[in-house]
């Protein structure tokens, strides 16, 4: 999806991305799976025998937002439930929010749909 600069950010719904697979532990860690494609990370899966997956671990709030990344709730809705989860510990909500939503969308997460 494409974004205007007068996009509100808090009325998408994110989508998890199909090609990273992620796991939560019994305590609600959350680790995100990253296949490590090309042809350098072949050679060095062979030669110095690098991971074909790199683990990606999610901090507190990551591993309690991630799982609410269902392709249904807007990210307002999302925050709504962070704040009701970790009350003033959260704030500031919103600017944190976004702005975590976009480094998932940079490192292709998520996507992004309007509602």
């Amino acid at each position: 999806m494409s974004k205007d600069k007068n996009d509100n950010y808090l009325d998408f719904i994110p989508v998890r991305s199909d090609k990273n697979k992620w796991e939560a532990d019994e305590e609600g860690n959350v680790t995100i799976f990253v296949e490590n494609k090309g042809v350098f990370n072949k050679l060095a899966q062979m030669l110095l025998k690098k991971p074909r997956f790199s683990q990606i671990h999610l901090e507190q709030f990551g591993s309690f937002i991630y799982p609410l990344i269902d392709g249904n709730d807007s990210i307002y809705e999302i925050g709504q439930k962070v704040k009701e989860h970790f009350g003033e510990e959260a704030e500031p909500l919103y600017p944190r929010l976004i702005q975590y939503f976009k480094m998932l969308n940079d490192y292709g997460f998520i996507n992004y749909k309007k509602l």
